[in-house]
């Protein structure tokens, strides 16, 4: 097994993708005294230490779902001098409209979401995220909360359920297989930690497969992930949510890994940057008009060199918009 990084400040243990890019894109906009810089996936806080040094004027409010990583960004924050201007909030993602309401905020000037998996859970063996260390299988981010685990879903789900969450959301396509051998498995006795999982997956996948596309169990476990923290369905309120409490001449910076969430990230986006006006309007008014404009053409993705030095980067698509008028409200 591979020997983890737990005991290592988080500024040594998780590298931020496109970090650089990022903070370019977001700090023109938390330039003046007062601005609002929301990280909504605060992670273990490289994205948000390096704003606020980019940004010497603005004040952070970070979300994050997983307690520990609120702790260790709270250290990393104060460690770096900059802690003085973060409000830290345990909450998912799509309840910023919450934070900001309880806060006394109305809005903010800059938000941030790097989805998907931070290398701290990776590196916590005991959580179960990784198919490299053997751990019960929880992969919950939030361990604090009462939802399901991966091996409840693993012992309670019907094998077409199984299969689809595989295929969908891990692009697996032996899903079928897997599922059909989780089911035969959990007729004797359930699945109820990752070394068993990967031993399962190991027998279930062909071999001509394993040769190409990374770990066997890779998709596997990035499919359970997203299930048990019903990540999908969180990010499509929270884009919602977040594009709603920028303000004018705010920035947005979302980073996705995964085909599914740069879907939904893509068409929250393009919902936003073009006319609602009806087909055949003669004249655009000025309730149709867009409300944003993107800062980067499509999708951007790491460069070969980040690619290499940085697991992470492998998969990132990175997605900007600013805000260019306010919402028309209803009458």
């Amino acid at each position: 097994m591979e020997q983890t990084h737990s005991d290592r400040p988080a500024e040594q243990r998780h590298v931020p993708v496109l970090l650089d890019t990022s903070v370019q894109l977001l700090a023109p906009a938390l330039q003046d005294a007062g601005a609002v810089h929301v990280d909504a996936t605060l992670g273990m806080g490289g994205h948000a230490a390096a704003v606020l040094h980019a940004a010497p004027r603005a004040h952070l409010v970070g979300i994050d779902r997983d307690p520990q990583a609120l702790a260790l960004a709270r250290e990393r924050l104060d460690r770096e001098g900059v802690g003085e201007r973060a409000t830290l909030v345990h909450a998912t993602y799509d309840q910023i409209p919450e934070v900001l309401e309880d806060l006394g905020l109305p809005g903010a000037h800059g938000v941030m979401m790097d989805l998907g998996l931070s290398s701290f859970q990776i590196d916590t063996a005991d959580r179960g995220f990784s198919y490299a260390v053997d751990a019960p299988l929880d992969m919950r981010m939030d361990t604090s909360s009462d939802g399901p685990t991966a091996a409840d879903l693993l012992r309670d789900l019907p094998e077409a359920e199984i299969a689809r969450i595989l295929r969908d959301l891990g692009d697996e396509r032996f899903a079928k297989r897997i599922a059909r051998r989780v089911v035969q498995q959990r007729e004797s006795a359930p699945l109820t930690r990752s070394g068993e999982l990967v031993a399962l997956l190991e027998r279930a996948i062909p071999a001509a497969s394993k040769a190409s596309g990374g770990h066997p169990a890779k998709r596997t476990f990035q499919a359970l992930r997203i299930a048990v923290n019903e990540e999908l369905e969180i990010l499509a309120s929270a884009l919602e949510s977040a594009l709603d409490c920028v303000h004018v001449g705010g920035r947005i910076v979302v980073e996705s890994y995964h085909s599914g969430e740069d879907r939904l990230v893509k068409t929250a986006f393009t919902r936003r940057i073009r006319s609602s006006a009806p087909p055949g309007l003669p004249v655009e008014l000025e309730e149709h008009k867009p409300t944003f404009s993107p800062l980067v053409r499509g999708a951007l993705q790491a460069d070969e060199h980040e690619r290499g030095s940085n697991s992470r980067a492998a998969s990132v698509r990175l997605r900007a918009l600013t805000r260019t008028r306010p919402a028309e409200r209803a009458h």
